[in-house]
């Protein structure tokens, strides 16, 4: 899968609009958590922050090589050895990944895509019991530097209705301020039944 305007900037100018660790920490990963993975790791700007802190393995997933290299090439300067590489159309394919299997996942900037649905539906899957899903994404905001149009890009209440949409309950009150050009929530997965997917109950609001 590669999502409706998915070109990526230089890693020099698409890391400077992040701090990962800070981030990171608003969005509640923490060293308790065992195994993590991330929908779509890019250049790795959050992979290695994130598999410093957990106990367990941390799966960075890619459809694009030449992502996947750019993060291997950050674990390996980091010394990490947690970190699996898996280079697969996971809208398409699922992520290959056990159910009930990580605590943790990640989706930042990546429900612009048409299958957002199938993506959450498949964190919902392979995330056990009390797991947690991040999410961030550009603000509603024609002024942010990059980020799809508006007419594809996301608000928060459509974030939160469609992972609501497939079983997971938000532990955070409202969006995530995350200056200064992003948003975030995070979802559990609580003891609710789950729910297969359906259509996608907000096309555009």
């Amino acid at each position: 899968m590669r999502t409706q305007e998915s070109g990526m900037p230089p890693d020099q100018i698409w890391s400077s609009f992040f701090e990962p660790a800070w981030l990171l920490d608003q969005l509640r990963l923490t060293s308790q958590c065992g195994h993590a993975v991330e929908f779509g790791c890019g250049y790795g700007t959050f992979t290695v922050a994130a598999a410093r802190r957990i106990r367990g393995k941390f799966y960075a997933i890619d459809i694009d090589e030449s992502m996947l290299a750019a993060t291997r090439s950050k674990c390996e300067v980091a010394n990490l050895n947690n970190v699996e590489m898996l280079e697969r159309d996971f809208a398409r394919d699922g992520t290959g990944l056990p159910s009930e299997s990580v605590d943790y996942v990640l989706l930042f900037n990546i429900l612009h895509a048409e299958e957002r649905i199938a993506l959450l539906s498949e964190a919902f899957r392979i995330l056990t019991l009390g797991g947690k899903l991040a999410v961030i994404h550009w603000n509603y905001d024609p002024a942010t530097p990059r980020g799809p149009s508006l007419s594809i890009r996301p608000r928060p209440n459509q974030c939160r209705t469609w992972a609501e949409s497939v079983g997971f309950q938000t532990e955070t009150p409202g969006p995530i301020d995350l200056p200064p050009y992003h948003y975030g929530f995070v979802f559990v997965k609580s003891e609710t039944e789950y729910c297969k997917p359906g259509d996608d109950p907000i096309r555009s609001q």
